[in-house]
């Protein structure tokens, strides 16, 4: 069963998280330890061991922080979300964050493919349709996106011009006449889009139109599924909203014993947890 590869430039941190919550992982290596090694091994293939060594200690002992992506992001139900008995934090500091508002693009890739698969729906993958190219999406954010809009489609027209001065001469295979069938429903959604656009129409009633995009910053949650026992979504020093992993799924917390709970804040030095979008952090808060 294939292991997942850690891609060129992905943070070792946030390859952990993915390889660890693979559901391929998950089923040829069920027990937690076992994952970890191969994972660390994957991550840390291009260090040395002294630095493989200290990977695998911060990973098991912390966890990793990621960014929100349509692989990772998860609306956790109101049972999963933990009490400030279980993992000390300030009720105060938590706070909504709608997903849908704040990265529609992102959203709107997950709901539509959704939709489309239904039961058999799985987070959008390198290669899917529905996911862009890292290039475009980083032009796209960088402004209101009209104008890579207005570049895309004329690239689309052009070929498309190409296409039907080919056709006489083309017979068509069943994969590309596939590929036709969806274009035209993607075009034909942006066609009805602009159609009948209205300014502030996709916030305050087409997005509204989906439920459960809606997140509390600051309050962690349980994650069965993994990488690590807990998550919890904050904003980083740079104002966005990243998933922080942290807890061994393997243990229990036993901050109610105080020689356990003081050997654990010494060694991670929890006096000085770091920041809140750290995982030393959360799992300082949870002794």
């Amino acid at each position: 069963m294939p292991i997942p590869e850690r891609k060129d430039g992905e943070d070792r941190k946030a390859f952990m998280s993915r390889c660890m919550s693979d559901s391929n992982m998950k089923k040829e290596y069920p027990e937690n330890d076992q994952r970890v090694a191969v994972c660390v091994g994957k991550a840390t293939s291009d260090l040395d061991y002294v630095e493989a060594a200290d990977f695998q200690i911060y990973f098991e002992s912390h966890g990793s922080e990621e960014e929100v992506t349509e692989d990772n992001f998860y609306v956790p139900s109101e049972d999963e979300y933990v009490t400030s008995e279980e993992v000390d934090f300030e009720e105060s500091e938590v706070e909504e964050w709608d997903c849908a508002k704040e990265k529609p693009g992102l959203w709107e890739n997950i709901r539509r493919k959704k939709e489309r698969e239904g039961k058999n729906y799985k987070p959008a993958k390198k290669g899917d349709p529905d996911r862009p190219d890292p290039e475009a999406w980083k032009k796209a954010q960088s402004g209101d996106g009209s104008e890579m809009a207005r570049e895309q489609i004329q690239k689309m027209h052009d070929q498309l011009m190409a296409i039907i001065s080919k056709i006489p001469s083309v017979s068509f295979e069943d994969w590309t006449k596939d590929m036709i069938s969806k274009a035209e429903i993607y075009v034909q959604n942006v066609y009805d889009f602009v159609k009948y656009y209205e300014p502030g129409k996709y916030e305050s009633e087409y997005a509204a139109e989906y439920q459960g995009r809606k997140v509390q910053l600051g309050k962690p949650f349980r994650t069965s599924k993994g990488p690590k026992k807990f998550s919890v979504y904050v904003k980083n020093d740079k104002g966005n909203v990243v998933k922080v992993n942290f807890g061994d799924p393997n243990m229990k917390i036993k901050k109610s014993d105080p020689a356990r709970r003081k050997s654990f804040r010494a060694r991670h030095n929890c006096d000085n947890p770091g920041p809140r979008w750290k995982a030393r952090y959360w799992s300082c808060r949870a002794w």
